[in-house]
């Protein structure tokens, strides 16, 4: 009998884990997902109540409203902003607007796991270039895996698991030695917890790189996982390439007024970013004092890279009722959460070192 056939590349490729939601229940601290651990303010949640009651109707194509606030934000003109289904979806739109089957993209790696998801579905073939052992980026060698068929080079900053920045001096120095008809991608999806002053300004970047797209997200900072809306900003040229490929009506009506609610009250919600990163702080001094390496984080997680021994400490941590991302014999990601629940991970931490 004959079947429909599936794409080959279907057959290798990765599969994405999400982080382990908390048993209906249970007693638990979920710190798998690098999420905001605290619910949207309540002018954002009457913003989606008041919103409900029009869900019968498509939203806004492009959204317009959320689109004209992003940009008023961040002082960039509308036509350079594109929204979409989280930046993972506006990944996907980016790859479509400038690979074909064949081109190459050069990604950090370990980094995002949809990395190679993505360029994946997308008919091109990733190129992973080795973070380094304190886990940054090693932009020299992401520029040295350039080479004609390159179409496209990643660049996550805060790195996601490993924590680190990358620096605007190196940042300059990658972006002198990429060609000028290669899309360099920053992701910055952490940037809001970034307190690193040696850390690269994106949007000045952009506006000296006519070749750089800035890949961000509601979902972290702003505390919008659950409605999937993030963002590109480009060259208003690049921009209507991404827009032309996107998923039409790809950003729900709930999602654009909790964006645009959400810019309202930014102020509001970076109080509680600066909170998170004080017990991101903690948590690095205290993992520290109990002898683990850490590199240094400047997103809402840390990084334990434990080889061998990553199931033992998922497992651990588990057993005292905290949830974190064990990545298969490499290491452990552990969100920033609540401080009862940096409590409990460095519990697990001095007892797993005694």
């Amino acid at each position: 009998m004959k079947h429909v056939p599936l794409r080959p590349a279907l057959a290798s490729l990765p599969p994405y884990v999400p982080g382990a939601r908390v048993p209906v229940g249970a007693a638990a601290f979920k710190l798998s997902s690098n999420e905001n651990p605290y619910p949207p303010l309540p002018s954002v949640v009457a913003a989606i109540a008041d919103g409900a009651v029009d869900v019968n109707r498509y939203p806004d194509m492009y959204a317009s409203d959320l689109v004209q606030a992003v940009a008023a934000h961040l002082g960039v003109q509308p036509e350079q902003v594109v929204a979409g289904c989280g930046s993972v979806a506006v990944l996907g739109h980016v790859l479509s607007a400038f690979c074909d089957a064949g081109d190459e993209v050069v990604h950090p790696w370990r980094s995002f796991e949809a990395y190679p998801i993505a360029v994946t579905l997308a008919g091109a073939t990733g190129v992973p270039v080795p973070v380094r052992a304190d886990g940054r980026l090693d932009l020299p060698a992401l520029a040295a895996a350039v080479t004609d068929r390159t179409r496209v080079v990643l660049v996550c900053t805060p790195n996601n698991p490993t924590g680190p920045a990358v620096h605007a001096d190196e940042l300059d120095a990658f972006l002198a030695a990429v060609p000028r008809d290669v899309l360099v991608v920053l992701d910055e999806a952490y940037v809001e917890f970034v307190r690193d002053p040696d850390a690269p300004d994106g949007l000045a970047v952009l506006a000296a790189h006519p070749n750089v797209v800035l890949l961000r997200t509601f979902s972290k900072a702003y505390g919008l996982a659950g409605l999937r809306v993030g963002f590109a900003v480009a060259d208003a040229r690049l921009a209507a390439g991404i827009r032309a490929a996107s998923t039409p009506f790809g950003v729900s009506h709930l999602a654009q007024l909790a964006g645009v609610a959400s810019l309202r009250a930014s102020d509001e919600l970076l109080e509680r970013v600066d909170g998170i990163v004080r017990e991101r702080t903690r948590l690095l001094a205290g993992l520290r004092e109990h002898g683990w390496d850490v590199p240094d984080s400047q997103a809402n997680f840390v990084w334990l890279g434990l080889g061998d021994g990553t199931a033992r400490f998922a497992e651990a941590a588990t057993r005292a009722g905290v949830l974190v991302r064990p990545f298969a014999g490499d290491g452990v990601r552990i969100s920033v959460g609540e401080p009862e629940a940096t409590d409990v991970v460095l519990r697990v931490a001095r007892d797993l070192r005694h």
